[in-house]
């Protein structure tokens, strides 16, 4: 185990807080017992989900079934009523503003890709990795060669390096979301957290983020949140089901596709 410990470490250089995490019990996300409400509705309620370090795994459910919610509380935009999350077992997450959870090594994907389209794609990853923004004009002539081989790196994963010299806008839909991954990378979480990350997508660009998706399993963890049931299929080897802000069921996808729970609820059959 401490030969892993190390090497996500590595992925981290230099982040304080990642320094310090604990991961020896091979959990990386622990949620326990979380309640969220707004004005009287229950969005999360008595959630409790684990992610283990390198996993990745799909959640599905219903419309308000707090997917989103539960991914709003891990990055620290909604602060339950009750409940624990930590990262790993020695970093309260509820205790850490958004910036700092993502410092930690947690990084999210909204469904809708933000990039910036001006900036070719070569700069929108230097961008990522700059810790101070005003510069990045310059940046790339400052770079070591570490850092220029860390973009090579990410531009050869997520598929656009032929791409490297275009503006971001002239991307498609898939590249864009592609390209959104990317800059998540070039700041080496540890968590990935992705919205509908096919919404929108062609037949063939889907088939290509199943397998970006997939390339990231065991170097980082990846929660993937998404309604296309083909889609999850073809890249689950663990789902959660959510219902009502709780844990419906959780197992292959097999499992939970005869769940007659989840059949009744979700996917009506």
């Amino acid at each position: 185990m401490g030969g892993q410990v190390q090497r996500w470490q590595y992925l981290n250089p230099g982040k304080t807080l990642a320094e310090t995490l604990d991961i020896s019990h091979r959990t990386l996300l622990y949620v326990e017992g979380v309640t969220v409400s707004f004005d009287g509705f229950r969005a999360l309620n008595d959630l409790s989900f684990y992610v283990d370090v390198g996993e990745l795994r799909c959640v599905i459910g219903p419309n308000g079934a707090g997917k989103t919610t539960m991914m709003d509380v891990v990055t620290g935009k909604t602060k339950p009523d009750q409940g624990f999350v930590f990262f790993g077992q020695s970093i309260n997450l509820l205790e850490l503003d958004e910036p700092r959870i993502a410092q930690a090594g947690i990084g999210r994907k909204f469904q809708q890709p933000t990039v910036f389209e001006q900036h070719r794609v070569i700069e929108n990853l230097e961008l990522a990795m700059a810790g101070d923004k005003r510069v990045w004009p310059t940046l790339f002539a400052r770079l070591s060669g570490e850092q220029r081989d860390r973009i090579d790196e990410v531009l050869t994963i997520i598929g656009l390096t032929e791409h490297a010299g275009r503006a971001a806008g002239a991307l498609s839909h898939g590249q864009k979301q592609w390209l959104e991954i990317g800059m998540l990378l070039m700041q080496n979480p540890l968590l990935l957290l992705v919205d509908e990350p096919v919404a929108g997508m062609t037949h063939q660009e889907m088939e290509r983020t199943a397998e970006l998706l997939l390339s990231l399993e065991g170097k980082h963890s990846v929660v993937v949140v998404e309604h296309d049931m083909d889609f999850v299929r073809s890249i689950a080897k663990r789902v959660t089901v959510l219902h009502q802000g709780a844990v419906l069921a959780e197992g292959s996808m097999d499992e939970v596709q005869h769940d007659p729970r989840v059949m009744e609820v979700y996917l009506g059959e």
